[in-house]
């Protein structure tokens, strides 16, 4: 492989082709379902896979199949085939993954900025969607045609866009299913929808989080009443609700309380934490816009590290029952609701867990006021197998060729739902799980960016990363093979990427 040219193949097609795609993309409101009850009818979602496919039907790579799949009564789904550039590799296949839904818009965007509004500055596209995860296909379907223009060979290539990933992936098990024949059985899956420390080096992903939660709430009245007749007779709802919150959070130190979504973190990723904190520093915290004087939630680097990667936490994202500060009368309100979103560690059970917080929330109700809790999520994370020898090699030398330095592994705080799932399916595939989704990209939430250079680079990282693949295929080393298996643990490994 000429990394040079493999690197300005992919720069002039990230200027020329995908970046005009991007902007056109970010205009598109299309919002997860979760977010967009009439997304049907609204269009947006069709709109968004049209371009895609467009996009995708022009590309010159000899053998793609192209095609949007659709069952009843679930989101599109966007199926790319490209087939091996050769018969030595067999049914060995690369499946790489990304959505193409989108989070809402969020308050709080920069005068010139907003979600739908693609505002290029220099080397960031800012607006929603285009670093999660818009690139996605782009990325994906152009590190197989740097590889095709070099001439380099490959194996069979899988590329999945789903439309509901925003929402907790409902729909993909019904595709994944349906489609299996056509999937085959992976031995690489590549997903582009994860996270980086830094824009300068190559960072994988090690272990995602899990997730439960819903809407808690508690009711006193059948209607508001005058509160300087009712206060200090009838308990006020928020006070209660305070209360509940108190059960699974200490106040104090935000430590989750239920010592059932508590988890022994591996060893090797104590390492990896270590590691990352050395490297990144400060800028675990400082990529956040913090308010002046704020102290992150600890002083050791590590624990932080840790925090957001292994321990559960809990936010508190939407509030129910309460008025805008100004219209706001002097009035003992009926009820308070709260969405909670409760991050699990990676090996958590989510089923189980979302059964420990529905036992403390509504056991006793405090005052025996009305408390109900919707649970609208239970997933459990991701720990990723150990990883093979030649994707450790790979994935290093792919930094090294397109970033000049080593790759970095760490876990991510949000949750993928598609890894859980792929990996019960496909124990014996390895996993490169990487993103752009770096300091400020702010995905979520406001002023949103992808930041371009990243994207050209990981998407050079991942062509290599295939290329690899090939030869690793050769030599008998992929498929859960007794190569594989055994130096996984011999090697130790960093877990996955």
């Amino acid at each position: 492989m000429d990394s040079a040219k493999i690197g300005q193949y992919l720069s002039d097609k990230w200027d020329q082709d995908i970046v005009p795609q991007l902007v056109e993309y970010i205009r598109i409101p299309n919002k997860s379902p979760m977010f967009d009850a009439d997304w049907v009818k609204n269009g947006y979602m069709d709109q968004a896979v049209t371009l895609m496919e467009t996009w995708a039907r022009a590309q010159k790579i000899d053998g793609l199949k192209v095609e949007v799949v659709r069952l009843e009564g679930r989101t599109p789904l966007i199926l790319l085939e490209i087939p091996a550039s050769g018969p030595e590799t067999g049914d060995d296949t690369v499946l790489l993954y990304g959505h193409l839904d989108k989070q809402p818009e969020m308050t709080g965007w920069d005068p010139d900025l907003g979600p739908w509004k693609p505002v290029l500055r220099g080397d960031k596209l800012y607006g929603r969607g285009g670093a999660d995860d818009g690139y996605a296909i782009f990325g994906s379907l152009a590190a197989v045609q740097a590889l095709r223009e070099q001439n380099l060979p490959h194996a069979r290539c899988v590329i999945l866009i789903e439309a509901c990933e925003e929402s907790g992936s409902y729909d993909l098990p019904a595709y994944v299913d349906h489609l299996a024949d056509r999937i085959g059985k992976p031995s690489l899956v590549v997903c582009l929808d994860s996270g980086c420390g830094n824009y300068e080096q190559l960072w994988c992903t090690t272990s995602l989080r899990g997730l439960t939660g819903g809407n808690l709430t508690v009711k006193v009245l059948e209607e508001g009443v005058h509160s300087g007749d009712a206060s200090g007779v009838v308990p006020s709802s928020f006070r209660l609700l305070r209360q509940l919150l108190s059960r699974i959070e200490d106040e104090k130190t935000g430590r989750i309380l239920l010592e059932g979504l508590h988890v022994e973190v591996p060893e090797e990723r104590l390492g990896q934490a270590r590691n990352a904190a050395q490297v990144l520093d400060t800028a675990i915290f400082d990529k956040f816009p913090l308010v002046k004087g704020l102290q992150p939630m600890s002083e050791d680097l590590t624990e932080l590290v840790l925090n957001r990667t292994w321990r559960p936490a809990l936010s508190v994202t939407g509030v129910g029952g309460m008025p805008p500060l100004e219209s706001a009368g002097n009035v003992l309100r009926p009820q308070t609701a709260v969405k909670l979103s409760l991050r699990l560690p990676p090996t958590a059970d989510g089923k189980k867990c979302g059964e420990l917080l529905k036992e403390a929330l509504l056991r006793e109700p405090p005052n025996g006021a009305q408390v109900t809790l919707d649970l609208e999520k239970a997933s459990t994370g991701w720990n990723a197998p150990a990883m093979a020898p030649w994707l450790t090699q790979a994935i290093d030398d792919a930094s090294q060729a397109f970033f000049g330095k080593p790759a970095m592994y760490m876990g991510e705080g949000g949750s993928i739902p598609f890894m859980g799932m792929l990996g019960e399916k496909f124990p014996g595939a390895q996993f490169m799980i990487t993103g752009v989704l770096g300091p400020h990209s702010n995905a979520h939430g406001p002023n949103e960016f992808l930041h371009i250079p990243m994207g050209k680079r990981v998407t050079a990282c991942v062509a290599k990363v295939i290329s690899e693949h090939h030869a690793a295929c050769l030599r008998g080393e992929t498929s859960g093979s007794p190569v594989a298996a055994d130096s996984g643990t011999r090697h130790g490994g960093h877990g996955c990427c």
